[in-house]
């Protein structure tokens, strides 16, 4: 009696957090099953206002920061009206996306959610092996919007019976040198299909490429002011890795993701701690696949710590638990700050970002802090600790 009483207390738990307003009770419990499996029960602010959107079949360009679940908010709509579709041999939704690993972070998460065949086609791999795949009959396509495009012409891949396409991290793709793919794609695709677009920065391009669409751009919730602490250190250019294994040492970051703009200066940073015994990977757009994906799943698991990457590399990447953000440059692109910031206080969690900058940086740090209203504290590395700069009274 005791044990069906206990079993009782925790299903009217669960169902009091499954409010009435809950948009996931517009979803099939088998969805709500897996949700639950993967610890998800609350919809989040994002997922709460664009899954009826979605669910009607609109066209949509929406902005939300990182971390607040933009994949699932159209994965959930999109698979829960695919599973009501008694035909499992065509393939019926396509996602496209800047990178590898972001592609193969949003398959992930659709096999998450459904048993229905997911494929993931990417630029680099073996095309032969991909056409060999489509035999199998995916219903959900993640892939580089490239190979795609490549894979249609081709007439490998059947697209009369795809009902919607996501664009993730659509700034990204219609950028000059993605545009070209990412606009023939959308060409190829048949009409009537739902276009959902989704990025932490919409633009004014990207309102332009999804002309007719609504636009949504949820409030920010403040994660850049709110959860992560923002630290300056002041570095010559000659000094900065130096200063980086020193801050390293003194801070003991526990998962550290460290930017630089330039992918040559990932190589030489990878190497310059390696040659002083600090454990790393390194990841940037050159990098073969199989190495990236090796080097990502290592600082996954922990098994590495820090992670040094170029801006591009690190696109969409959704890693938990990072502890810390080292930005070794400032991009001239505010959204790429925002970005790199974006890595780390996600899902609730709070975070250190760091700037080591010379003084052209040091300035340009300051216009970001008025212009997104954050505030950066001074620091220095000194006898093996971080603090405060001494202040000079005289």
């Amino acid at each position: 009696m005791l044990i069906i009483i206990v079993a009782d207390f925790y299903l009217l738990c669960y169902s009091y957090r499954m409010t009435k307003d809950n948009v996931f009770l517009t979803l099939s419990q088998e969805i709500n099953n897996r949700l639950q499996k993967l610890n998800i029960v609350e919809p989040t602010k994002v997922q709460s206002q664009l899954i009826p959107v979605i669910s009607k079949g609109q066209n949509v360009v929406f902005q939300s920061e990182t971390g607040t679940g933009k994949t699932f908010t159209y994965l959930l709509p999109l698979i829960n009206k695919l599973e009501n579709d008694p035909d499992k041999t065509k393939t019926r939704i396509i996602i496209v996306a800047p990178t590898f690993e972001l592609a193969s972070q949003i398959n992930s998460a659709a096999k998450s959610i459904t048993d229905r065949k997911t494929a993931l086609f990417i630029g680099g791999a073996a095309i032969k092996r991909q056409i060999e795949t489509l035999k199998e009959k995916p219903q959900i396509i993640t892939g580089t919007a490239a190979r795609l495009v490549e894979l249609i012409r081709l007439k490998k891949l059947k697209v009369n019976d795809i009902f919607a396409c996501i664009f993730d991290e659509c700034d990204r793709l219609i950028k000059k040198e993605s545009f070209e793919d990412t606009e023939a794609l959308r060409q190829l695709l048949p009409s009537g299909c739902q276009l959902i677009g989704c990025s932490a920065t919409v633009n004014k391009q990207v309102k332009i490429f999804f002309a007719g669409s609504e636009d949504i751009i949820l409030p920010p919730e403040d994660v850049l002011r709110s959860r992560i602490t923002h630290w300056a250190i002041y570095a010559e250019t000659r000094d900065k890795i130096e200063t980086l294994r020193k801050f390293i040492i003194a801070e003991k970051p526990e998962k550290a993701l460290i930017f630089t703009s330039r992918a040559d200066q990932v190589e030489n940073i990878y190497t310059k701690l390696k040659y002083k015994k600090i454990e790393c990977a390194a990841l940037h757009a050159k990098t073969d696949k199989q190495e990236r994906k090796a080097a990502i799943d290592r600082f996954k698991s922990g098994k590495i710590k820090l992670l040094i990457t170029s801006d591009l590399a690190a696109r969409g990447l959704d890693i938990p638990e990072i502890t810390h953000i080292i930005q070794m440059d400032l991009p001239s692109d505010i959204d790429f700050f925002i970005h790199r910031s974006g890595r780390t206080a996600r899902a609730g969690k709070t975070g250190i970002n760091v700037v080591i900058g010379d003084e052209y940086e040091m300035n340009h740090y300051a216009e970001i802090e008025k212009k997104l209203k954050i505030i950066v504290y001074p620091k220095v590395v000194y006898n093996g600790k971080i603090s405060a700069p001494k202040i000079d009274d005289e």
